[in-house]
């Protein structure tokens, strides 16, 4: 009987086996940490927005589930009041660039430059001396091939100056040779908004916006005039905003009122406060203060409203002949 021997083919492969491939160029060192920067930056950028999702997941179940009362659906763009650097900071705007190539072109209006067209420009020009204007391969002249562009954004500081009113008298010449009664005439001049004081309506304007807008409290003003050489107490910008507020903001007040108490909805919370050194009331008195504001479909009313002699009625109740809402 004929015994046959099975050899092995070594050019036959499994079918479940594929064939060597034939080795590719290796990456460069140069490639490879290129690869590596733009996964670490991606991954920076994940990284950030992961903890901004649970952020929001975060602040979306407390809103859901935590203790509340008397609540409304809050705006989205309230949920973050004290992360805002690290919320904003994950917003992607680019920046807006110049691209030049053999001829200027303007890469396409970013949101950003769209809120810079309002802002007035101020234009430096940077050239070449007429002697640094020669060639140093051949001596020639050189001519403007294109130009290079870039933006920045500049603060001016805050500046204080002194506005002198000088109004004019005038009379007759003739009538006072001929010794007759003198008209006088004098040329009008606006009103000072406080008389015998240095506070203009700017002014005026401009502490109050400090103080109720950016939060900065009158002794930082006092501190912040001194430092651009004017002395002024924090019992004067107190007075001046006292005095302002009563004269003419009580009047815009009023009719913020009356609009308020029109609306169908709105929303109201109250909180205790005592007040010192108030006439005629012990200073452990309890007091309310009262906040409003208008529903989201209504016009944006927020106003306080102040309740110094202890009766817990809310503004609503008060203007009961006008509020006809809920």
């Amino acid at each position: 009987m004929k015994k046959t021997t099975n050899t092995p083919d070594h050019n036959i492969h499994p079918p479940h086996v594929a064939p060597p491939m034939s080795a590719s160029p290796e990456p460069s060192i140069t490639e490879l940490q290129k690869r590596c920067e733009q996964l670490a930056q991606q991954n920076t950028e994940l990284t950030a927005k992961l903890k901004w999702y649970e952020e929001q997941f975060r602040l979306q179940q407390h809103r859901r589930f935590g203790a509340s009362s008397e609540r409304s659906e809050p705006e989205q763009d309230q949920l973050q009041l004290f992360n805002e650097a690290e919320t904003e900071a994950l917003a992607v705007l680019a920046e807006p660039t110049l691209e030049t190539i053999t001829y200027q072109r303007r890469k396409a209006t970013g949101q950003r430059e769209v809120r810079l067209d309002h802002l007035p420009v101020e234009t430096i020009e940077y050239r070449l001396t007429e002697e640094a204007q020669v060639c140093s391969c051949c001596g020639g002249a050189l001519h403007e091939m294109s130009k290079e562009e870039r933006n920045e954004l500049q603060i001016v500081p805050a500046q204080v100056k002194v506005v002198k009113h000088v109004r004019y008298v005038y009379a007759c010449r003739r009538c006072e040779r001929e010794a007759i009664q003198t008209p006088i005439v004098t040329a009008p001049m606006p009103k000072p908004v406080l008389k015998g004081s240095l506070v203009s309506p700017s002014m005026m304007a401009y502490v109050m916006n400090q103080k109720y807008t950016d939060s900065i409290p009158l002794y930082r003003q006092e501190q912040q005039f001194l430092r651009l050489g004017v002395e002024l107490s924090r019992q004067n910008l107190a007075n001046w905003m006292l005095y302002g507020a009563h004269r003419w903001l009580s009047l815009l007040y009023g009719r913020m009122k009356q609009i308020l108490v029109a609306q169908p909805i709105l929303h109201a919370d109250e909180t205790t406060v005592q007040v010192l050194h108030e006439p005629n009331r012990a200073a452990e008195t309890t007091s309310y203060l009262w906040l409003y504001r208008t529903g989201r479909e209504g016009p944006p009313i927020i106003l306080y409203d102040y309740e110094y002699f202890g009766v817990k009625e809310p503004l609503y109740r008060k203007n009961r002949a006008t509020f006809t809402g809920k």
